[in-house]
C-alpha cells in the first residue's frame, strides 16, 4: 500500500483548521484547544469504560448520537470530573460558545476535558479562551493544539498520512495526549483524528472501533483507567473519493492507514508514561485463540512487578510467567518460552517454563536499552498479539504524589 507519514497533524487533510492558546487554566502553558472542519464531518467516538464520566465525555456521547460534528473544544489543567450538574452545564456551555463563535449547532461540537478531577472549571477564563482560538484558527494550527491538550506529557504528539484510495489521495491525520492513567480500556488519553475522507458512518464507526481494539487497549502505564478518556474522529469527505462502506477493498485500505496512526500514537503514549525511562514491547505468540494472547500481553504489560523489574534491570522472568498465569487464560505452563531482546540481540530466560542458564551480563546489556522487547512463546496455537507499556521509576511516585500542587 501506497503510504507515507506527512507534516501537519490534524490539520494535515483538507478542510481542517485548528488552534491552541494559554488562556489561565494553567499557570504558563497552553491549556485550551479547538479544531474545526470547514463542512458537517462524519464522526465516530470510543469512550472510557470508567463509570465514573466526565461531564465533557457524557456531553460528547450525547452530540455524537447523530454520528455528525464538526468542530471540537479541549481543554487541559481541568477534567471537569466529579462536577456534578454544573460540570454538565459548564460542558454545555463550552459547546455552545464554540458553536456561537464558529456558526455552528452546538450539537455538532465536540467537548473534552484532562487534568485535575473534582474542580470546577474557571469558565471566565475558558470563555476567553474559545474567543482566542476561534480568531486564531489555521492550517498551521495543529502544533498548537496538540500542546493545548497536554498535562504531564513530556513532548507534543502528532502525526499524519497520506494513501491512495481508488486513484484518489486521502490523508488521516490527528494530535493526542497521554502520559499517566494510561491502561485498557479504552483509549486511556484523548485522541483526536481527521480524515478528508469519504467514508459511510457505520464503516468510520466499525474502523475507529477496530483500531482502537489493537492500539490505544494495548497500552498500560499505571493501570488507571481514567474518567475523561475519548478518542473522536471526523470525516469531511473533501478528498471528493467515492464514498467507502464497508466490506469492500477502499475500506481495508483506509483501516489500514487508521490502525497505523492509532498503533504509533498508542507508542508515544506508551514510551511518554510518567517518570518512564524505558519503552517496552510485549508480543504473545502461539495462543490457542486471539483473547488469550491479548489477555496474557495486556497482564504483562500492566504488572507493577515486570515494571519494576525492567526499570531496576533485573532480568526476573519469574515476574513475566506470574502475569501470564493470573492473566485468566488457559494455558499449559509447562510448554512457555520468555525471551527478552533489544537492538538485534535476544536472549532467552526460560524455556518449557523453567529457567535456563544465561549470561546475566548480556541480559543486564540488553535491559540497559531504552526499548526492549519481551517475547513469550505458549507454544498452544497460531494466534498473537502485541501490547505496549513502560517501566515504573520513582519519577512516577514524584509525579503522582504532587500532581495537583
Amino acid at each position: 500500500m501506497d503510504m507515507a507519514f506527512v507534516e501537519g497533524g490534524v490539520t494535515a487533510p483538507k478542510g481542517f483548521l485548528a488552534a491552541g492558546v494559554h488562556c489561565g487554566i494553567k499557570k504558563y502553558k497552553k491549556d485550551l484547544a479547538l479544531i474545526y472542519s470547514e463542512v458537517l464531518a462524519t464522526a465516530a467516538g470510543v469512550f472510557t469504560t470508567n463509570k465514573v464520566k466526565a461531564a465533557p465525555v457524557m456531553i460528547t456521547m450525547e452530540n455524537l448520537c447523530d454520528g455528525k460534528i464538526q468542530a471540537i473544544v479541549a481543554n487541559s489543567g481541568n477534567a471537569n470530573a466529579c462536577t456534578g450538574e454544573r460540570g454538565l452545564k459548564d460542558a454545555r456551555e463550552m459547546a455552545e460558545l464554540a458553536g456561537k463563535k464558529l456558526g455552528l449547532n452546538p450539537r455538532n461540537v465536540a467537548v473534552a476535558s484532562t487534568g485535575v478531577i473534582g474542580v470546577y472549571l474557571p469558565m471566565d477564563k475558558i470563555r476567553r479562551g474559545i474567543e482566542w482560538c476561534a480568531e486564531s484558527l489555521s492550517a498551521g494550527g495543529s502544533s498548537d493544539a496538540a500542546l493545548a491538550i497536554m498535562t504531564t506529557d513530556t513532548f507534543k504528539k502528532e502525526m499524519a498520512v497520506k494513501l491512495s484510495i481508488a486513484g484518489e489521495e486521502i490523508t488521516i491525520g490527528g494530535i493526542a495526549k497521554g502520559s499517566g492513567m494510561i491502561h485498557p480500556n479504552m483509549a486511556t488519553m484523548l485522541c483526536f483524528i481527521t480524515t478528508d475522507a469519504s467514508i459511510e458512518e457505520r464503516a468510520l464507526k466499525k474502523a475507529l472501533k477496530d483500531a482502537t481494539k489493537k492500539s490505544f487497549n494495548m497500552i498500560s502505564v499505571d493501570g488507571d483507567t481514567s474518567t475523561n478518556d475519548m478518542v473522536v474522529i471526523m470525516a469531511n469527505g473533501l478528498a471528493k473519493n467515492h464514498t467507502i462502506a464497508e466490506g469492500t477493498k477502499e475500506y481495508e485500505l483506509f483501516y489500514s492507514g487508521l490502525e497505523r496512526i492509532c498503533i504509533e500514537f498508542a507508542k508515544m503514549i506508551a514510551r511518554d508514561g510518567e517518570g518512564a525511562t524505558k519503552f517496552v514491547e510485549i508480543t504473545v505468540k502461539n495462543a490457542k485463540d486471539e483473547e488469550s494472547a491479548v489477555k496474557a500481553a495486556r497482564a504483562i504489560s500492566k504488572s507493577c512487578l515486570v515494571k519494576t523489574a525492567i526499570f531496576g534491570e533485573d532480568a526476573n522472568w519469574g515476574r513475566v510467567m506470574c502475569a501470564v498465569g493470573y492473566s485468566g487464560i488457559d494455558l499449559n505452563p509447562d510448554l512457555v518460552d520468555i525471551y527478552i531482546s533489544s537492538k538485534g540481540r535476544e536472549l532467552m530466560l526460560a524455556e518449557n517454563g523453567s529457567g535456563v542458564e544465561f549470561s546475566e551480563e548480556e541480559a543486564k546489556k540488553i535491559l540497559s536499552e531504552k526499548e526492549i522487547k519481551i517475547t513469550v512463546d505458549l507454544k498452544q496455537g497460531g494466534y498473537s498479539a502485541t501490547a505496549w507499556g513502560c517501566d515504573l521509576s520513582y519519577d512516577y511516585v514524584k509525579i503522582n504524589g504532587s500532581y495537583r500542587t
